[in-house]
């Protein structure tokens, strides 16, 4: 049968188990027993959606309000991108006409296509040491600030001193085979219960590990891939993440570090963790379409308790929801949402004790797997403890930490392991930055709702919005596999779900200065519309609540003059030795076929520029910081 707990949060043990700290799911505050000012001043500003519950306010558009039009005017902000020696002052001319020249053989499809091959003959005929200067002079120049944390750190102070900060990315990666990666991952993906076909059943197609998708590095470009070997592996990865961490420390004043949460565990609990959240949220919107409630946004879908009560106990289940959400039935109005039943996947005793979902037809709750090995128990025990000691490290090292987003069937519980971190750690101030793929249709409902909670429990929110990375694999793994596909349509309904995401956190920022967003793009369309609406919302760069993001080697056009207008905007940074970068750059030289196909204008800036410099007599210009 479906129980649930009424024993009070306080009362359930907690210290001895390290692990509980990151999954600790401190009961909501009921928002149906206090109405805070702060609260009504938001009600002020945004207009209301329907709802059948009082006490709450519902999420309508926003609107920035008492900002007088003069003020806004005296303090607008404009970034002109057009002027080369700006944008370029950092760059000496052999910089701008590497660029060039790299930028130039990225579109060439032979070139890009047989870019392994190409750099495997470079190497026999120019030997390791000659391969390795070439690089430097070309691709790995370009795009890969060095080879360790005392290489890097010249360009890093170069940028620092022309306005651009850093995210540290070490962007080392196995180079393995086709196979290898296939079996790695089956391997680390299926649990010891789903080989002896026990339970396989109850799992859905999607989180499930799929042979002709084992490969993970199918498709993408610019994003690194991590495969499971085993624990001591996972713990080297968390040192070099550490390592990172430091060195971010050592090289600036506000420096991120980047993070991959496949590198730090199985991923089978991220399957399995991932399956179990989207069951839950599913068996709510379910309940909500009992109700009634289906048409309205997710976070204005409220369930009234009593009907709750009354279909659940009609399904056979036992426990006295309404105690469960409100605690004192005469201060409720009676009403929960979606951030209030996620509470109910709370801290159990063991992890695999979270791998429980709701079954709609029975009315009861039973185990995602019937069985779970000790060690398996162990495996997420560790890997929640490892991602714990990097946000320690990052909070004490005073940089901030950029958990990278993953592909679909991993990022539920990507995020959801990304939000206890957050309300752990991100209380005084943001620490713990997530990332949120746009190109995702749940993209603005995700984005949404952890802001809402944060705001609940006084948190800082912290995100950084790209469009994403895995598009083309996520679309052929639906097709093939049999499920709805996550991807926006177009490029153009894209565009349109990062600009809503973009403009809700914008308000946000305006309404309550605890958010952070990273506007992570190379669209100079998109970083426009963001100055217009900081103009708008009367957001100054110096409050540091808004970054700008591109990456080392790209659209430095777009970051320099921002940084040199004031605005804080960094460079994602990879860094690592030459040979054992080559699966990135590799990617980096595919991805950039595409944008430089479509994007002429950074190529005519910097002819622009060298032209410039030319007639000027500045060819021979060094940067001076």
């Amino acid at each position: 049968m479906f129980y649930a707990k009424t024993l009070s949060a306080l009362t359930r043990a907690r210290a001895d188990i390290q692990f509980k700290r990151l999954l600790l799911h401190r009961r909501l505050r009921s928002t149906v027993t206090s109405t805070s000012t702060a609260q009504t001043e938001r009600d002020d500003v945004r207009s209301r959606g329907g709802s059948e519950c009082p006490g709450r306010s519902g999420r309508g558009g926003r609107k920035r309000e008492g900002t007088s039009a003069a003020a806004s005017a005296a303090n607008e902000i404009s970034v002109d991108f057009e002027q080369t020696r700006e944008a370029y002052k950092s760059k000496d001319s052999l910089e701008l006409l590497r660029s060039l020249v790299v930028f130039k053989l990225c579109s060439y499809d032979f070139l890009v296509d047989k870019n392994k091959e190409i750099m495997h003959l470079a190497k026999k005929i120019l030997g390791q040491k000659g391969f390795d200067q070439f690089m430097k002079m070309t691709f790995y120049g370009q795009f890969v600030a060095g080879e360790d944390h005392n290489n890097i750190k010249p360009l890093i102070q170069k940028n620092q001193a022309f306005g651009v900060g850093s995210v540290l990315d070490y962007s080392v990666e196995e180079d393995i085979s086709q196979e290898e990666a296939q079996q790695k991952e089956m391997d680390s993906c299926v649990s010891a219960a789903e080989k002896e076909n026990i339970g396989e059943e109850q799992r859905e197609k999607k989180y499930q590990a799929h042979r002709q998708f084992s490969d993970r590095r199918g498709g993408v470009t610019g994003a690194r891939t991590y495969f499971y070997a085993d624990e001591a592996k996972c713990d080297q990865h968390m040192e070099t993440f550490i390592k990172c961490i430091k060195a971010s420390a050592g090289s600036s004043m506000d420096g991120f570090s980047a993070v991959k949460m496949t590198a730090l565990g199985r991923p089978q609990f991220l399957l399995q963790f991932s399956e179990v959240l989207v069951k839950w949220r599913r068996f709510f919107t379910f309940l909500a379409s009992q109700q009634d409630k289906d048409s309205l946004e997710a976070l204005e879908q409220r369930l009234d308790l009593t009907q709750l009560q009354e279909f659940l106990t009609n399904l056979g289940a036992k426990g006295d929801f309404y105690g469960w959400f409100t605690g004192r039935k005469e201060d409720s109005t009676g009403c929960i949402d979606m951030l209030d039943w996620n509470s109910l996947i709370d801290d159990r005793t063991k992890i695999s004790d979270l791998l429980l979902v709701p079954n709609v037809e029975e009315g009861t709750l039973k185990p995602l797997l019937e069985n779970f090995t000790v060690e398996e128990e162990q495996q997420m025990k560790r890997m929640l403890q490892r991602v714990d000691v990097l946000a320690k490290h990052a909070l004490e090292s005073g940089v901030r930490l950029m958990v990278d987003a993953e592909q679909t069937y991993f990022q539920p519980a990507i995020s959801r392991l990304t939000l206890e971190m957050q309300r752990t750690y991100n209380r005084e101030k943001p620490v713990i930055f997530n990332t949120y793929q746009c190109y995702l249709k749940e993209a603005y409902g995700n984005v949404t709702m952890d802001v809402e909670l944060s705001r609940r429990e006084g948190w800082h929110f912290a995100a950084k919005l790209v469009r994403g990375a895995y598009m083309y694999q996520e679309r052929e793994r639906a097709e093939e596999i049999g499920y709805e596909d996550p991807i926006n349509p177009d490029y153009e309904s894209t565009n349109r779900m990062y600009h809503r995401c973009l403009d809700y956190v914008l308000d946000e920022i305006a309404l309550n200065r605890k958010a952070n967003v990273m506007v992570a793009s190379h669209n100079e369309d998109t970083v426009k519309h963001t100055l217009t609406r900081m103009n708008e919302l009367g957001l100054i760069p110096t409050e540091n609540k808004v970054y700008f993001g591109q990456l080392l080697g790209m659209c430095d056009q777009i970051s320099f003059p921002l940084g040199q207008a004031g605005f804080p905007v960094y460079k994602y940074v990879p860094y690592g030795p030459v040979n054992e970068v080559m699966p990135y750059l590799s990617r980096r030289a595919q991805e950039n076929r595409g944008f430089m196909k479509g994007a002429q204008k950074e190529r005519e800036l910097l002819w622009r520029e060298l032209k410039r410099r030319l007639a000027s007599g500045e060819l021979l210009y060094s940067p001076v910081y």
